[in-house]
């Protein structure tokens, strides 16, 4: 058949012009024009780690050691909210590229129809019955686009982009997840040891007011000491009311992340938690740019921008398409499909926007202006990563340092209490003396278990800092 021959040769001469790609190659950004540096400035005078050191970047929060936040993670990655978002769009973008790849081929139609007519008029046949009219009609047609100069690849390299992107937001809303319940967790825990420290305090101070009390009733003491002694109590059951209500808002807030409804949620306190602190391998700056999910993400994004540019390039060249038809009609099925009953038609469109006021370089300028806005921001992420990665490595060596002198300062200030309480035992000494011991020790109590827990919150927001839990794709 002459027509189909000439069909088929278009459609392979097109299917051959459709390698040609109208967009600019992808190249990724450089961060900097300045070479990367070999390692972080806030770790002279540490031991660089070697690659074996590299700690598992998957279950980062076991570094912690503690199987209850173990499972309430474990929680979190199926249950919260957040999380369950972010996997929904990225299952939307993975739809989308599908959508885009299935323009790539053509689209076939099939349809058929049965119609009967009469009326008032109608002759009788010679069986006695009306004749009526009946016609029987069956189509079907196929059309295709040929992707000439690129414009649905280029879509697809973009929907691409955006569907890996969407990975990286899954990646980094894990991520963020994870580490509000560990830092929440870390609270709660912090909150229930200083809950135990002050509940402590506030029975050595009841030990003490009896003590007032008994050298009153003896005419040894004045009623100032009961007095000072009574303040000093009822401040302390003050600040374990205050504790107890910080707890509760912590346990609301794992709550929440954890998929669980406030108002039956329990933690039980641990009497045997301890503020344990990991060490955490830096590696090396170049790796960051490969770990973490809001610099893939960004960079994602800046592809699918690229890939933008050249679907607006291609609105300044030709469409052509390609289309078929077959139909047959017949008065009853039986004749329906013989050759006598059937049609066809084959085609071949072409159309080219020959004016349109400048809007199709608009669209492209729009799009590279999109593209220039992508790297911008793909830059400030990477540059934001560095200073965040610098600014915690700086607090936990600070607070290494930190925590060794509040330690020496606790350790004495609880000698200083006893001491102090001895004398006046003996009558040595004024209670103020005693009563200012007694804050003075507690104050540096909470300010070292602050310290031992900042340490903790520290490494946690360190190890999001460099990736957490993310894994390069390639």
């Amino acid at each position: 058949m002459p027509a189909l021959k000439s069909l088929a040769l278009a459609g392979s001469a097109l299917i051959l012009l459709s390698a040609c790609t109208v967009g600019p190659a992808y190249e990724k950004p450089q961060v900097s024009t300045a070479t990367l540096p070999a390692t972080y400035k806030a770790l002279d005078g540490w031991k660089v780690a070697t690659p074996g050191d590299l700690l598992d970047r998957g279950d980062w929060w076991t570094l912690l050691g503690d199987p209850q936040l173990d499972a309430l993670v474990a929680k979190v990655n199926v249950s919260n909210q957040t999380i369950a978002a972010a996997e929904a769009n990225y299952r939307q973008a993975r739809a989308l590229v599908r959508e885009q790849r299935a323009s790539l081929f053509p689209t076939i139609d099939l349809s058929g129809s049965a119609t009967r007519s009469g009326g008032g008029g109608s002759t009788t046949s010679s069986s006695g019955g009306s004749a009526r009219g009946q016609r029987y009609q069956a189509s079907i047609g196929a059309s295709w686009e040929p992707d000439l100069w690129g414009r649905i690849r280029q879509g697809i390299n973009g929907a691409k982009a955006s569907e890996q992107a969407s990975a990286a937001d899954l990646a980094g809303a894990r991520l963020s997840m994870q580490g509000e319940l560990a830092v929440n967790y870390l609270g709660l825990r912090q909150t229930d040891a200083e809950i135990a420290l002050v509940a402590k305090t506030v029975e050595g101070y009841q030990r003490s007011l009896q003590i007032t009390q008994n050298r009153y009733a003896a005419a040894i003491a004045p009623k100032s000491d009961v007095l000072q002694a009574t303040t000093q109590l009822a401040g302390a059951q003050a600040d374990l009311e205050s504790l107890r209500q910080t707890r509760a808002t912590y346990e609301n807030a794992i709550a929440t992340l954890v998929g669980e409804p406030a108002s039956g949620f329990r933690l039980a306190a641990d009497a045997s938690w301890n503020a344990r602190v990991p060490e955490i391998p830096a590696g090396v700056p170049s790796t960051l740019l490969e770990r973490r999910p809001d610099i893939a993400a960004a960079e994602r994004r800046v592809a699918a921008a690229n890939a933008d540019i050249g679907v607006a390039r291609a609105a300044f060249f030709p469409t052509i398409g390609l289309s078929a038809q077959g139909a047959s009609g017949a008065s009853s099925l039986g004749d329906l499909f013989k050759a006598s009953a059937n049609t066809w038609s084959l085609g071949l469109t072409a159309a080219q926007t020959l004016f349109d006021a400048g809007a199709r370089k608009a669209r492209v300028e729009e799009a590279r202006a999109s593209y220039d806005a992508s790297v911008a921001d793909y830059r400030q992420t990477a540059l934001a990563a560095f200073e965040d990665v610098e600014n915690q490595l700086t607090a936990a060596q600070v607070l290494e340092r930190r925590y060794a002198l509040l330690k020496t300062s606790s350790d004495a200030a609880d000698q200083t209490e006893q001491m102090l309480l001895n004398q006046y035992k003996a009558g040595q000494v004024a209670y103020t003396d005693v009563v200012t011991a007694q804050a003075s020790a507690l104050s540096a109590r909470r300010a070292l278990l602050t310290a031992a827990v900042a340490r903790q919150t520290t490494a946690v927001a360190l190890i999001q800092a460099l990736g957490g839990g993310w894994k390069s794709e390639g």
